[in-house]
C-alpha cells in the first residue's frame, strides 16, 4: 500500500489564516499541487528554491482534523 503524504497550511500562520491541507500518494504530485495553491492563494513564486522548501515540510500520512 502506498503511503500518503501531506502539507498543511495551518502550520504556517498567515494573515489569511489558510486552513488548506493537501495530500497525495506521491511527493511529486503533492509538490505540484502545493505550488499551484501557494502561487494562486499566497502569491508565492514557483522557483526551485521554493519547491525545495516545500519538500522539507512534507509529512507522511494524512492531515489531522
Amino acid at each position: 500500500m502506498t503511503m500518503r503524504h501531506y502539507i498543511d497550511c495551518r502550520e504556517y500562520p498567515s494573515e489569511m489564516k489558510c486552513t488548506v491541507a493537501i495530500a497525495a500518494d506521491s511527493e511529486d504530485e503533492l509538490i505540484n499541487a502545493a505550488v499551484q495553491h501557494a502561487v494562486a492563494v499566497h502569491s508565492a513564486k514557483d522557483t526551485p528554491a521554493f519547491r525545495a522548501e516545500l519538500k522539507k515540510v512534507i509529512h507522511d500520512g494524512t492531515p489531522p482534523n
